[in-house]
């Protein structure tokens, strides 16, 4: 026998391991690599959740889960790619659920139908948006920018990282609910931040985390949080309910979908393990610090969030008249 192994073996330090593995092998699932198809930009902030997500799993259940960025056709290649897949629970899309949402309506037509091609798995958690403007701008809070807005129709701007996007469509929903004419000048990937800093584009709504610093430093104003609830990183930053436009909710929203056809026993094996890894107090301060917020579910309840945000994002695409470009 080979010396290490077999002083590995004599002292019983190589025996958690060797146990670990025979339990990988003889486990049905899973005993080889799982992978999260994403469209999240790498380095983002979702981008991190997933990854600290997947981190987790490959220690609890002793195989590897990665990340797979598949980037591309505003989130449809990614989606298509795991619909088409085997739905044997080793391909599996980490869905961005506003986005995913969004594309039902904003595309005539898709290669998948995100209601019947896909099994929810979990919701992970979301993402605030916040309202960002540059700090020279005469507002501090929401109702100071909606008069601004209101007594120049057309001479202000909203950025976005492009048509169609969920940033686009909240900048469109709080259009339509104050009564607003504001340009729509789409970016091609986040690149407005110099833009909004120097006030060349009035204001941006986008993921709160990434923000934070620009706000704290004073490069930035924030005026809203667009979800139910204030964010935990910027606790003294009102929602846009509180400041007067009810339901007005936009979120980074995620969750886990399976191929259509999955068994449920994978399904279940899945949500229940996420559950643990989002539940772990060290796992929910580390990611409540980055303004993430992690929310475990059912399979059940991430359908009935798909649903709900198919329907929102259609009205807001319908009553914008926005076409693909």
């Amino acid at each position: 026998m080979n010396r290490s192994i077999s002083q590995c073996a004599a002292t019983g330090v190589c025996l958690a391991f060797f146990s670990m593995a025979a339990q990988a092998q003889d486990r049905a699932y899973p005993n080889k690599v799982v992978r999260f198809i994403t469209s999240l930009a790498t380095g983002s902030s979702a981008d991190a959740f997933g990854r600290a997500i997947t981190d987790q799993l490959t220690r609890r259940l002793n195989q590897s889960f990665i990340m797979d960025p598949r980037p591309g056709a505003g989130g449809n290649l990614a989606a298509e790619t795991v619909a088409k897949s085997a739905p044997d629970g080793y391909t599996l899309l980490m869905s961005s659920v506003a986005s995913n949402a969004i594309n039902m309506s904003y595309y005539s037509a898709l290669n998948y139908d995100l209601r019947k091609d896909f099994a929810p798995v979990t919701k992970f958690g979301s993402i605030p948006n916040g309202l960002f403007v540059s700090p020279e701008l005469p507002a501090n809070n929401l109702k100071d920018l909606t008069t601004l807005l209101k007594a120049a129709p057309g001479k202000y701007s909203c950025a976005s990282s492009g048509t169609g996007g969920l940033l686009h469509l909240t900048c469109e929903m709080y259009k339509k609910a104050a009564g607003l004419d504001v340009l729509h000048v789409p970016y091609k990937g986040a690149t407005y931040q110099p833009d909004l800093i120097a006030g060349r584009v009035t204001l941006v709504f986008d993921n709160i985390p990434v923000y934070v610093p620009l706000v704290k430093s004073g490069r930035l104003k924030i005026l809203a949080i667009t979800s139910a609830t204030r964010s935990p990183v910027l606790p003294f930053v009102p929602t846009a309910i509180e400041q007067g436009l009810p339901n007005f909710d936009s979120r980074g929203l995620f969750g886990l979908l399976a191929p259509a056809g999955t068994p449920n026993e994978i399904i279940q094996l899945l949500n229940r393990e996420i559950g643990a890894v989002l539940r772990d107090p060290a796992m929910k301060e580390k990611l409540i610090a980055q303004g993430i917020e992690p929310e475990a579910g059912t399979p059940e309840g991430l359908r009935d969030l798909i649903q709900s945000e198919i329907t929102k994002w259609a009205r807001v695409i319908k009553d914008a008249g926005i076409k693909p470009e």
